[in-house]
């Protein structure tokens, strides 16, 4: 949202979707109290700054600051908003004073503030702790606006890879050391997930259609959801059919991984900087592709998500609950969360960032990568993201591929050459691959590739570092 659009908003006034906090000097108690309202019914927009009247009075300068970082702190703490909801609040300077914008989706969750459950009104926000009817009403209404949260009562924790469990909790901590999953057990980290859940409509208790979404071993998720399916298209030649195809049936994690893949295997990065620092270009953009797709479909249509790679355009199609529809403005929009108990599980692992940037950081990394054009992202039934790609993005792998590689070098050898122009670890490569004893692997796949120079060593002088990385070496020949 710009400027002009929250000054409209203030000058709208309060509303069931709005509320204003003055805040000069630090946060109120009650900011919280609007949060958890704000989560619980149909989100909307919290302004520090901003009296009751409308009137900008503004946050004093040298608190702003405190108030972030309160507020960020406050979000994250469970003995205080329960479950805790990730959001980033925006400094804005609006007729010379200094206001912060904090936008509250809606949440699948039922959240509650120092144990007490809020909801709001047109009046603003109240307490129905003690109300049973409202309390029951408001679960209900959640269990039914998100299928994430359906229950499966005999789903167990065997029916999850703890290999994956452990994965997620390696993950979440290279993300940010000391992540709270480090120290706790699988089913800790499950329930602090918000993965095992109780429906307080029927009684149910157990794990969630998102635990087995995300975590589930293959015939799990196949036999809660047979038509389950991730499509990844090649049609460059034969566009009746497909010239690749990776049919996708697995777990959410492993899917992300295998899009990013495949990917890497038909369309080249880009040399590009960002901050005196070079970044892959494709990577930070197709992880918001492939993210979007997994983290925002409705599982319960059967229509199949596809990601499908052509020679101008790379787009994508899943299954939708549009709100709104037509072309998304990255300048205007704001972001609905469809799946948020996934959605905050990927942003633990990294997989993607906090909800709304994701769009802009697809447009502002596609106008590099594809000759200054703007990608498409269309809300409807079936969601569908277009991105524009030129002939030489598209011919690049294959050409530097084929006039440096001999004929006698494998498919496999050829898909690690594409994935490791942007350095790779050997457990990366290694996952890319589906393989598991390190020792062969390198002693029968590493070792050649490196003996002909196919791949080179970022650390040559430690060639047993931990931080060793590979990448392709396409130079040389």
């Amino acid at each position: 949202m710009n400027k002009a659009g929250i000054t409209k908003l203030i000058r709208a006034g309060e509303g069931i979707a709005v509320e204003f906090k003055e805040c000069r000097s630090g946060l109120s108690r009650n900011v919280f109290e609007s949060i958890c309202a704000f989560l619980n019914r149909n989100g909307g927009d919290l302004f520090l700054g901003v009296d009751d009247n409308g009137t900008i009075t503004g946050i004093d300068i040298e608190a702003v600051e405190q108030v972030k970082k309160d507020l960020v702190t406050g979000l994250n703490n469970p003995q205080r908003l329960n479950p805790s909801f990730y959001l980033s609040p925006e400094d804005w300077t609006i007729q010379g004073k200094r206001i912060i914008r904090l936008f509250v989706p809606e949440s699948s969750q039922v959240h509650r503030f120092n144990g007490r459950i809020y909801d709001r009104n047109e009046d603003g926000d109240f307490d129905i702790t003690g109300n049973t009817n409202l309390v029951a009403a408001l679960y209900a209404r959640k269990q039914t606006s998100y299928s994430e949260n359906r229950i499966y009562p005999y789903v167990t924790i065997k029916d999850l890879r703890s290999d994956l469990i452990a994965k997620a909790r390696t993950l979440a901590v290279n993300q940010k050391p000391g992540h709270p999953w480090s120290g706790m057990t699988d089913m800790e980290l499950l329930q602090s997930a918000q993965l095992f859940q109780r429906d307080y409509q029927s009684g149910k208790k157990g794990f969630s259609l998102a635990a087995v979404l995300l975590l589930g071993e293959d015939q799990v998720i196949l036999s809660v959801l047979p038509h389950h399916r991730t499509d990844a298209l090649l049609r460059r030649d034969n566009i009746d059919r497909y010239d690749d195809r990776d049919d996708i049936r697995t777990n959410l994690v492993e899917s992300y991984e295998r899009l990013m893949t495949f990917v890497a295997k038909h369309l080249p990065d880009k040399f590009f900087m960002e901050k005196a620092q070079r970044i892959s270009l494709r990577d930070h953009m197709f992880r918001e592709v492939a993210a979007n797709m997994l983290i925002h479909r409705e599982f319960l249509n059967p229509y199949p998500a596809k990601l499908v790679i052509e020679t101008h355009r790379l787009f994508t199609e899943n299954s939708n609950k549009p709100h709104g529809q037509g072309l998304i403005n990255p300048a205007s929009f704001s972001p609905f969360p469809k799946n948020p108990v996934i959605a905050r599980f990927f942003k633990e692992i990294g997989r993607a960032d906090e909800l709304g940037s994701g769009v802009r950081n697809l447009f502002k990394y596609c106008r590099h990568y594809s000759g200054g054009k703007d990608p498409e992202m269309i809300e409807e039934d079936i969601f569908k993201c277009i991105v524009p790609l030129t002939p030489q993005v598209t011919e690049q792998v294959t050409e530097q591929v084929t006039e440096q590689v001999t004929e006698q070098v494998t498919e496999q050898v050829k898909n690690i050459i594409a994935f490791c122009m942007i350095p790779k670890s050997t457990s990366e490569i290694m996952n890319l691959l589906g393989l598991k004893h390190r020792e062969h692997f390198r002693a029968t796949i590493l070792k050649p590739l490196l003996k002909e120079g196919l791949l080179k060593p970022v650390i040559p002088d430690k060639p047993k570092s931990p931080k060793q990385k590979y990448y392709t070496n396409l130079e040389k020949k």
